[in-house]
């Protein structure tokens, strides 16, 4: 097993048992104050001295300094930001109706305390930011947690800064995010395995035994770790680096994030929905400094360009993974879940696979999993599953006892093409891709 050797954390910045800096020394906050000060003042600015201090233990350390550095970090004009947005960009908007559901479960990304007056404005002017920047770019296409980055920026940066900060992001970090199709972020989360494995090949190949694939990574790419973090400071942390970085970054901590948790891993039944909701669950007292400086030392030793063929052939592999010529994930609507989050909801439009429904949180990650198992089942791009019989007041599939007992709820087709279910035990769900499997050969039409 090849271990990954983790350079000496150089610093003088203290931090405690989870590796995240509770209290600097005076010399050496004063220090790092002085440092980004004399940055922000020399003409041109010093943007890589910026870049090494946010990227550097501790960050930028108070959100007064992000206000500052954040923008210089995306070489935005703060003599020439975009006006607030009027009421005309709500008008006849697509994805309208999609981000106000987004932005009103989104409570938990707001500060606790914070009176529901402050927060509703909040939430009115988040919805703006994410359209006005739709507005601005057609091209884009937006996605579930797409507004987790949004609100980070607004709450640190404001309406106006948001705006021109989610401009540039959208158009460079989260460009690949916000394609047509699934294609481009899948491509980033193929770097993953590819990483594991030239660090710890016996976890790599625990993981492919499994068939765990990336999925439980999408969240975390995606809104920079802001949908599954509890603590904003940690958020803000996060941001901190991954906008002073390369923008393949966030994938780099992923894989620290695994390689940290690498006894739980492999203790684990080498079962894909087992590992698959291990690690789509990130521990909250994680040694955020530490991984920040692992995934930094990762970047150097296994460089994107190094692992890119790697992460091409990840492609083909496609274990636990998207679908080829995956369709966004976020679309209009979204139907409710279980509790849990269990829920999934497939639709096959034009032979083409189409996840709908999210998470409690809006996301859906275990969602995922339960939507992928159904790729297996289809040949070419034909509907997988069609029933004999179908009308407005039949819609039920039948399924026998046995299966029942797998599921909370009986697998039925709505009238729109959609399959709803919810599994009772994530030990279930391969089973339960054989059920829909059979059920796929006896209504085959």
């Amino acid at each position: 097993m090849r271990k990954h050797k983790r350079k000496k954390q150089i610093g003088a910045v203290g931090g405690n048992e989870n590796g995240f800096v509770t209290r600097e020394s005076d010399g050496g906050r004063k220090h790092k104050l002085t440092v980004i000060h004399q940055a922000l003042i020399r003409d041109p600015v010093d943007i890589e001295a910026l870049r090494r201090a946010a990227a550097g233990n501790g960050g930028l350390l108070t959100d007064e300094l992000r206000r500052k550095v954040w923008p210089k970090l995306l070489n935005i004009n703060v003599y020439k930001l975009p006006p607030k947005p009027g009421r005309e960009v709500r008008e006849n908007h697509k994805d309208y109706n999609q981000v106000v559901l987004d932005v009103r479960r989104s409570m938990k990304r707001f500060p606790k305390g914070m009176p529901a007056s402050e927060r509703a404005v909040l939430q009115e002017q988040l919805i703006d930011i994410i359209l006005e920047v739709l507005k601005r770019n057609p091209q884009l296409h937006y996605y579930q947690g797409y507004h987790d980055v949004a609100v980070t920026l607004l709450l640190v940066v404001g309406e106006r800064m948001s705006i021109a900060m989610l401009d540039t992001l959208s158009n460079f970090h989260l460009r690949d995010f916000m394609d047509p199709t699934m294609d481009s972020t899948k491509h980033i989360l193929n770097y993953l395995m590819p990483i594991l494995e030239q660090v710890d090949a016996e976890l790599h190949d625990f993981m492919i035994r499994a068939e765990v694939g990336t999925i439980f990574a999408l969240s975390w790419l995606i809104t920079w770790y802001g949908h599954v973090l509890s603590e904003f400071r940690h958020t803000l942390r996060l941001y901190d680096f991954f906008l002073a970085s390369h923008p393949l970054m966030p994938i780099y901590l992923a894989a620290t994030i695994v390689l940290h948790r690498e006894k739980e891993v492999k203790q684990t039944e080498c079962d894909m929905a087992m590992v698959h909701h291990l690690l789509s669950h990130i521990p909250q007292d994680l040694p955020y400094e530490l991984l920040i400086c692992q995934a930094q030392d990762l970047f150097e030793q296994f460089p994107p360009s190094l692992l890119a063929k790697r992460a091409a052939l990840q492609s083909r592999k496609r274990p636990g993974g998207f679908p080829a010529c995956s369709p966004r994930p976020a679309v209009e609507g979204g139907e409710q879940d279980d509790e849990d989050g269990s829920v999934g909801a497939v639709r096959y439009a034009r032979g083409r696979r189409v996840r709908r429904g999210s998470d409690r949180h809006g996301l859906g990650t275990r969602l995922d999993t339960s939507a992928v198992l159904m790729r297996p089942m289809g040949t070419r791009q034909e509907p997988l599953i069609k029933p004999k019989s179908f009308s407005n007041t039949s819609k039920r599939l039948t399924l026998t006892t046995w299966r029942s007992n797998l599921l909370q709820k009986e697998v039925f087709w709505c009238q729109k093409g959609y399959f709803h279910f919810s599994v009772k035990n994530p030990k279930h769900f391969g089973q339960f891709t054989s059920i829909l499997s059979e059920i796929r050969h006896e209504t085959r039409v």
